[in-house]
Parts: structure tokens; sequence; C-alpha cells
């Protein structure tokens, strides 16, 4: 009989083992299915967040080309240049919302200005480009080691310059571009550009195709000050409060006296060609940014996207 009890005890305690085991199998199996279910439905609602911020760039390319046909002029009293409110995503597959705004690029320095169309670094705008990190309280000699990154050879700027033997002394090493750039993030990779310089340059720059004027009407205050020796803070300041009613009323007039003579051929203008789309979708808990520059042609008749970018500018 004690034995008997003691089969039947081993019995139990086997049974509630089976039992318990049973139960964490089952409890990790649909743990695991939840968390599949959620990264699916994750990875569905990027996707469609995605196309919704990509759908919104024919919207931006219908208010660019119908203010290419009502203006002369690009300034920050046009409709383009308000910040997109946030409009509902209401579909039966999608539920969310979607904002963001419009940037013009060529109210900044385009870095690719630094070189002129046979690949040489251009002087005056290696001037400018001074001009403005100065203007930003950041070293000048970043002027002359953004020119080198750009240029095709591997002759250091004198007396501020670097070239690959000082980039591939780095850990890891790499090497300059010797070519116009892409994505204005790559200055991050200078040398001397810590992160903080990085940050105050960031607002005032752009790399856009070839060489692009600045557009006077939405240059940002060192921008403006770049343009010219004798363009103080005060003055810069001045003449944005000139422009806030739809621009200047005569650029040329205005900034002739004050823009170096080697910059007033192609270094100003009052029309842009080169917008940034910035769009934001939230569906659920996932949230994109996506990035796009646009080309608008001289005529209005088409714009293009020519750049995207997802999380980064």
């Amino acid at each position: 009989m004690k034995l008997a009890g003691r089969k039947r005890g081993v019995a139990l305690i086997t049974a509630m083992l089976i039992t318990a085991l049973a139960g964490s199998v089952a409890a990790a199996l649909s743990w695991d299915n939840a968390l599949d279910v959620r990264r699916t439905m994750v990875m569905l609602y990027r996707d469609q967040a995605i196309q919704v911020a990509i759908g919104s760039e024919g919207w931006v390319r219908s208010i660019l080309q119908d203010d290419q046909a009502n203006s002369t002029s690009d300034h920050l009293d046009e409709i383009w240049a308000t910040q997109i409110p946030a409009l509902p995503i209401d579909a039966e597959a999608v539920q969310g919302e979607i904002f963001g705004e419009i940037q013009d690029l060529q109210g900044r320095f385009n870095i690719n200005n630094l070189l002129d169309t046979n690949g040489e670094i251009h002087q005056p705008s290696l001037r400018q480009f001074e001009r403005l990190l100065e203007a930003l309280g950041l070293e000048t000699r970043l002027a002359g080691i953004t020119a080198d990154w750009l240029d095709a050879d591997q002759t250091e700027s004198i007396p501020y310059g670097a070239e690959d033997p000082l980039y591939t002394g780095h850990t890891p090493a790499y090497r300059t571009a010797n070519q116009p750039i892409s994505n204005i993030t790559e200055l991050a990779a200078l040398d001397g550009m810590d992160r903080s310089s990085f940050e105050i340059l960031l607002p005032h720059v752009a790399a856009l195709p070839g060489r692009t004027p600045v557009n006077v009407n939405t240059a940002t205050i060192p921008v403006l000050q770049s343009l010219g020796d004798n363009i103080t803070l005060g003055d810069a300041e001045g003449l944005i409060a000139l422009r806030e009613d739809g621009g200047f009323p005569d650029y040329g007039g205005v900034f002739t006296p004050l823009v170096d003579t080697d910059l007033q051929q192609d270094g100003y203008s009052e029309t842009t060609s080169y917008f940034q789309l910035k769009a934001v979708v939230q569906i659920d808990t996932v949230r994109i940014s996506l990035f796009t520059v646009l080309y608008r042609s001289p005529n209005g008749s088409d714009v293009i996207p020519i750049l995207r970018s997802l999380g980064t500018i």
C-alpha cells in the first residue's frame, strides 16, 4: 500500500510538471505569435506611411507649379512657405495624420558652389563661405577644408586644407569625396567639424546640383551677410525687415551696392528652382519622416523629385 501511494504521488507530480511545462510552452508560443503579429503590423504601417508621404509630393508639385504660374518671384509670404497643417489620413486601411513643410533650399549657401564649372575651387564662393562661417561664429578654416573635400586633386589648400593623407589616418579610415556632394550631412565627415558646429551650420547650407544663386527673398541673416564684406548684422536685419511684405520690390537695386563684384552675375536672385519637402506621417505608433528635394523648371512646367531620404536630411 505504501508503494502504491508513492507511485500515485510520483504520477501526480509528473502530471503537474507536464501541465506546467505545457502551459509555459503555450504562453511562449502565444507571446511569440503576438510579437510576430505586431511586427507585421508595424512593417505594414511603415510601408503605408511611406506611400502616403510619397503621395504628398504630388500635392506639393501642384502648389509649386501654381506658384510659378502666378508669381515672378519666390518669397516667404507665398502659400508654399507656410507649414502644412496636420491633415487626417482617413481610409479603410489607414488611419493617421500627415504634416510637414516646404523649404527654399536656395535661401541657403550651396556648398557645391565652391567648385566652378571646371571643377576647380571658385575663389569668390570660397570667400563667401568664409564670411558665412564668420557670421555664425565658426572657424573660417572649415571653408578651405570643405573646398578640399570637393575638388578633384590631392593638393591641400593653403593655409587650411585636408586631403586623403589626413583622413586615411583616422579610425576608421576614409577618403575625401573629390566631387560635388548630394547630401549635406556629408559635411559631418570633415576634419574639424564637430557636432555643435554642424548643427549651427546646417540651417544655412544646402547641397544642390551645380552652381545656384542665393534667393535673397528667403535667405537667412548669416547668408545675407555672406554676400558682401560690408554687410553687417544690422544691415542684414534691416534687409529682412525690408522684404517682409512680399519680398524686395527691386532686389537688384538693393543688393547691387552691397554684394561683392565677383558675385554680381550669378550670386543672388529672387527666384528658386530647388525646394525641400519634409513630410511627417503618423499611423498608429509608427512615425516616419520623408525628405524630398524637388527641382522646379524655370517655366514651372515640371516639378520633379531628385533626392529622397527617410528619417534624415
